[in-house]
């Protein structure tokens, strides 16, 4: 229940605005009982899909209302040619404001244990280049080995949407990880020298390697495709 109608609402089968039929009704169309329901739009609710109002019923939320690095929600994004480019974008965005600066703490503050956990990160991922599951794994305990490292408990509370934006992101350059394996043990020696300033800019460089390959590739090559307006919004 939950897929299909998170899907649907994605997807813009069910527009935004939409006010959803009635319960029963909802129970009918996905042959479902009246509690997975209620326990269904409770869900999508807390993902930002849906919001529940007394006299109003039961409404599909606007896109930039939706909790959009939730794996469930970027998962019904994807369509068979990947995530939208510009979401793809966005998200490479998102990555250059906080990784740089969480590479430049984890010099700073990162403990015997964490470097160990970076290291052996890379290690897998040198290992693994064969392997594009294997190596996409240890590429994502390098970059949330890092976060950690910041020893800051509100980076750290990121982990999770970090985890789902590199998700995101690896599926798309698994062709080109191999070429980026220097700029990852740039990272590494810097943090493991404690210079802050070299951290940032060799995490700028793996992130730079990355956009750099997104935005040369077939797929982006005729420019971003600009995203549908909302309804209410302006262009």
């Amino acid at each position: 229940m939950v897929q299909a109608l998170g899907a649907a609402i994605v997807r813009g089968e069910i527009a935004s605005g939409t006010v959803l039929p009635p319960e029963f009704e909802l129970a009918e169309r996905y042959g479902a009982g009246r509690s997975v329901v209620r326990e269904a739009v409770k869900i999508l609710t807390a993902k930002g899909l849906l919001s529940v109002r007394p006299r109003h019923g039961t409404q599909v939320r606007p896109l930039h209302e939706w909790t959009l690095l939730d794996p469930d929600v970027l998962g019904w994004m994807r369509s068979e040619d990947g995530l939208d480019h510009n979401l793809l974008l966005a998200l490479e965005e998102t990555r250059a404001i906080i990784e740089p600066e969480a590479a430049a703490l984890a010099a700073v503050r990162a403990t015997p244990d964490d470097l160990a956990r970076i290291r052996a990160a890379l290690i897998a991922m040198e290992a693994d280049q064969n392997s594009p599951q294997a190596a996409i794994a240890a590429d994502k305990r390098f970059h949330l080995a890092i976060l950690d490292a910041t020893n800051n408990p509100i980076l750290r509370s990121f982990r999770g949407a970090i985890e789902a934006i590199l998700s995101a992101m690896f599926d798309f350059t698994v062709d080109v990880f191999a070429g980026n394996l220097a700029n990852h043990a740039a990272v590494l020696d810097a943090i493991a020298a404690g210079e802050a300033d070299r951290a940032r800019e060799a995490m700028r460089q793996v992130l730079g390697y990355t956009r750099g390959h997104m935005l040369s590739s077939p797929m982006l090559a005729g420019g971003e495709k600009p995203r549908k307006s909302e309804p209410g919004e302006t262009s």
